[in-house]
């Protein structure tokens, strides 16, 4: 299983959404609690299922952590708030979770490119200084939404 974790308003719903059900919704809502959405996909000739979870952006999905092992971690590109919070977010996953997780830093929003307020190189350096992988993503247009679940699915 993935968790989609970040601050409310990076786009986890819709990353989710984009993946699972090839959707995107402009009004989308905060999410209450946590949800979650299936989709098979091809991983070496097999079939898997993957599950997607997405949390509420607050420390509601602790109840989760403890048995999964993949993360994608959302920061928004316009808000460089979002940004600033990854290593509180870090810290969050590293204290309550296994020490084998894989984490993945999503730039989601690439599209609102005129609102960019975090520069690719800027997040790519902090993804390897902290042992991460990095990728831009749009669910809106759905640029690297494959690329990013595969990655963080297959560990290629």
């Amino acid at each position: 299983a993935v968790v989609l974790i970040g601050d409310s308003g990076v786009g986890k719903s819709n990353l989710l959404s984009r993946f699972t059900r090839n959707e995107f919704n402009l009004e989308s809502k905060s999410t209450i609690g946590v949800e979650f959405a299936t989709r098979s996909i091809q991983v070496d000739g097999k079939t898997i299922k993957a599950q997607i979870w997405d949390t509420a952006g607050q420390e509601r999905y602790r109840a989760i952590t403890s048995a999964e092992s993949l993360y994608s971690l959302l920061i928004t590109l316009g808000r460089h708030l979002t940004y600033e919070n990854v290593e509180r977010w870090l810290k969050e996953l590293r204290d309550h979770a296994d020490s084998n997780i894989v984490i993945m830093l999503v730039g989601n929003k690439s599209d609102l490119r005129h609102l960019r307020a975090v520069p690719t190189d800027e997040a790519r350096a902090f993804a390897e200084k902290n042992g991460l992988s990095f990728i831009e993503t749009s669910a809106l247009d759905s640029t690297n939404v494959e690329a990013a679940f595969q990655t963080i699915l297959t560990g290629e």
